[in-house]
């Protein structure tokens, strides 16, 4: 199973960047997916989750109504649309995967993922 994130890069505070994580040897159809962050001398930290339903979503308190999570299952790539971009979200983003998640959770523990990606870098400057 691998997990590719993509869509990282530099951008000015109040822009916007798109994260892709394209997974293969497994379905996500079926799986919880989530974003976490980790920023240089920090814990990596949850930013947001979706449920296999795809219909429930949840945030961390600083990104939300800024950050939005979706999945294509089609394309077995979820994404993670970031806006109004802030220094303090600089940080290696990873995407992670749920198997055998309850159908309308979202998990913000990073203990609850099995798989995971290598990370992307997001660079916000003032």
């Amino acid at each position: 199973v691998q997990l590719e994130e993509s869509g990282g890069g530099l951008v000015q505070a109040g822009g916007s960047l798109r994260l892709s994580c394209v997974v293969s040897g497994r379905s996500i159809n079926g799986d919880a997916m989530g974003w976490f962050r980790q920023a240089p001398g920090k814990d990596r930290e949850f930013v947001g989750g979706i449920s296999w339903s795809a219909t429930v979503t949840d945030y961390k308190e600083s990104v939300r109504g800024r950050f939005t999570i979706s999945v294509d299952n089609a394309k077995n790539t979820v994404f993670l649309q970031m806006n109004r971009l802030r220094p303090e979200d600089t940080a290696v983003y990873y995407c992670a995967a749920k198997a055998a998640p309850r159908f309308w959770e979202t998990y913000t523990d990073s203990d609850d993922y099995d798989y995971w990606g290598q990370g992307t870098q997001v660079t916000v400057s003032s």
